[in-house]
């Protein structure tokens, strides 16, 4: 039996038009009908029983606390995404944008204004389940971070690399002590000695943010010239030196002798011989096999790898970034089992994870702390200062005297001042450990944020493609 098939034209487009109309008022009348009619017996109704055991102020669920998560995830994924939108329109990094929502939805603006509304968007008893979910992109992204380091780069641009990073190192990592040294009395918190505090600001002065200088290079179309190349060498050389002065500031604080520092260092040291030595050689001979796992398999396994490596050095004292950053070394490059892993962490962690850490940092951070106190502004304007000027400073004489011209020696000093999400890990490592105290953390982020804002605008105007001698 053959179905009849509607005929075509004016005829059948009414048929179809009734049709539509039809379906629309039977949806209305059998839908939407019973569920308004049910919502408001539940909500006259709501009163009913409570006094018999029904659930009540004190009932476990009704507090709400998955609901009040959920809402704090959709309100700082959605801002951190319009915010970064807005940033990247004015020729910013979405990074900015990312950070200045969480300052905005924290207790500098939103909380200030309208702490009500703050405490409904994020609630404070949601900030443990955001911190869990922050660090856990942390760890992610330095893993991350460790993949694309490149060590064919490193041999290309080895020399001047190593120059230029390790002075836009030494002298702000100087000047950093110096600052310590004027702000001990005034701004370390109680209890925390001068030493772990003065290494502490020395490291934090000395960050790079590779993926944001990366970024910059991109937009500004250098990504893969010889300058940027060399930008993006001594950014890895310098910050690499600058995880492991990080690893020893923080096991200096976890410990409590420098017995237990040795030992912590020791450890550490053993652990990282051991991927070097043994899970990096293993990798490659299987890469060279070329029996690599699909990445739907490689991906799960990748992430167990990362979690215990990171679990390993959080153990050991010196925080779990560590483990994931030198595990992301091991890894090798290129093949499409890697970049199917890779592609699949940036999803998860630059989607969700990491907004929270950004939103995190700026529930964290509290202008209002430094109010109308002119000394303490005048603190933060010499933060500021100094780590500018130690970085760029730093980055342009080692090129200069390394033989490259004014220009690219100068663009070269503005890439390396740009800090971003690297440095808001580290401090958020200092607030964590108490190194930091909440007026000085505010000062070092905002210190973040304009360095980092000035580093698009000044590459751009300085752009060049090649590295020329003087």
């Amino acid at each position: 039996m053959m179905l009849e098939v509607p005929a075509r034209g004016v005829r059948g487009r009414d048929r179809r038009g009734r049709g539509g109309g039809r379906t629309v008022a039977a949806y209305l009348a059998l839908v939407v009908v019973p569920a308004s009619l049910t919502a408001l017996l539940l909500a006259v109704n709501a009163d009913r029983g409570v006094g018999a055991g029904a659930a009540g102020p004190g009932h476990p669920g009704a507090d709400h606390a998955i609901a009040r998560l959920l809402l704090a995830l959709a309100v700082v994924v959605g801002a951190c995404k319009l915010a970064g939108l807005a940033a990247a329109r004015l020729g910013q990094p979405a990074v900015i944008g990312e950070i200045l929502s969480g300052i905005l939805l924290g207790p500098s603006a939103l909380g200030a204004l309208a702490p009500g509304v703050a405490h409904a968007l994020v609630p404070p008893s949601t900030l443990p389940q955001i911190g869990v979910l922050a660090q856990i992109g942390v760890v992610l992204y330095v893993f991350l971070a460790g993949t694309e380091v490149d060590g064919r780069m490193l041999r290309r641009n080895g020399r001047l690399a190593l120059v230029v990073s390790h002075v836009s190192i030494a002298l702000p990592f100087l000047l950093g002590v110096l600052l310590a040294q004027a702000a001990y009395g005034r701004l370390a918190p109680a209890g925390i000695e001068f030493l772990p505090f003065a290494l502490f600001l020395g490291v934090s002065m000395s960050i790079t943010a590779l993926p944001v200088m990366a970024r910059i290079l991109q937009d500004v179309g250098m990504l893969r010239s010889e300058l940027g190349t060399l930008a993006l060498t001594c950014a890895l050389v310098g910050d690499a030196t600058a995880w492991c002065l990080l690893a020893l500031v923080v096991a200096l604080v976890v410990s409590s002798s420098m017995l237990g520092v040795l030992w912590t260092v020791l450890l550490a040291g053993t652990f990282g011989a051991g991927l070097l030595g043994l899970v990096r050689p293993a990798l490659v001979r299987v890469e060279r096999t070329g029996r690599l796992p699909r990445p739907a398999v490689a991906v799960p396994m990748v992430l167990m790898a990362v979690f215990a490596a990171a679990s390993t050095t959080e153990w050991i004292g010196v925080h779990a970034i560590f483990g994931a950053f030198l595990l992301g070394l091991v890894f090798p490059t290129g093949n499409e089992t890697v970049r199917g892993v890779r592609d699949a962490f940036q999803g998860l962690t630059g989607l969700l994870l990491l907004p929270l850490f950004f939103a995190l940092t700026g529930l964290k951070t509290e202008i209002g702390l430094l109010g109308t106190d002119l000394l303490l502004w005048s603190w933060c304007l010499l933060v500021l200062v100094l780590a500018v000027a130690g970085k760029l400073g730093g980055a342009l004489l080692a090129a200069r005297a390394a033989g490259t011209g004014w220009a690219p020696a100068l663009q070269l000093g503005v890439l390396m001042n740009c800090r971003g999400l690297t440095e808001l890990i580290v401090l958020g490592i200092g607030l964590q450990l108490g190194v930091l105290s909440p007026e000085l953390f505010t000062m070092m982020v905002i210190m973040a944020l304009v360095s980092t804002a000035m580093a698009a605008p000044l590459a751009k105007r300085v752009a060049v493609t090649r590295v020329t001698p003087a």
